[in-house]
């Protein structure tokens, strides 16, 4: 059964897929799905799915439950500007080989685990003071 489907997105595709030199048929229903260009089904110019997602998810910083609980508790707000600073001072401290760093960025504090570019905790300004910061090897203040 060779039906063609007019869906609009799905012809958006195929015409993107074949600019690109990309395209190869799949099953009898007549569908487009990008290649690699040895032929891989399911492959992006040799590169597998789980090889594209892991690296992806590896550039995103993450936050752990702590650290989204302490966001919520103590009202913090992470806007672009502040996510954009902070995920700079996360590249900065991996260059330099940090581990665990105390990244200060406005009136703000995130503990930050670089190698798995994870926030562990974050403060605002009044749980900063009198505070005692362990098992931290660098600091990184973004500005």
């Amino acid at each position: 059964m060779n039906a063609i489907n007019t869906n609009s997105n799905d012809i958006q595709s195929r015409i993107l897929a074949s600019r690109a030199g990309l395209t190869g048929r799949v099953g009898d229903i007549g569908v487009s799905t990008p290649v690699s260009k040895t032929g891989e089904s399911g492959a992006v110019h040799g590169k597998s799915f789980s090889d594209i997602l892991k690296s992806k998810t590896a550039e995103e910083l993450k936050f752990s439950s702590h650290a989204s609980s302490r966001l919520k508790s103590r009202n913090i707000e992470v806007t672009p500007d502040i996510m954009g600073k902070l995920e700079k001072a996360v590249t900065e401290a991996g260059n330099k080989g940090a581990r665990d760093s105390l990244i200060l960025v406005k009136d703000l504090a995130f503990i930050v685990n670089i190698p798995n570019k994870t926030v562990i905790t974050a403060m605002d300004g009044e749980s900063i003071r009198d505070n005692v910061f362990t098992n931290i090897d660098s600091t990184v203040i973004a500005s």
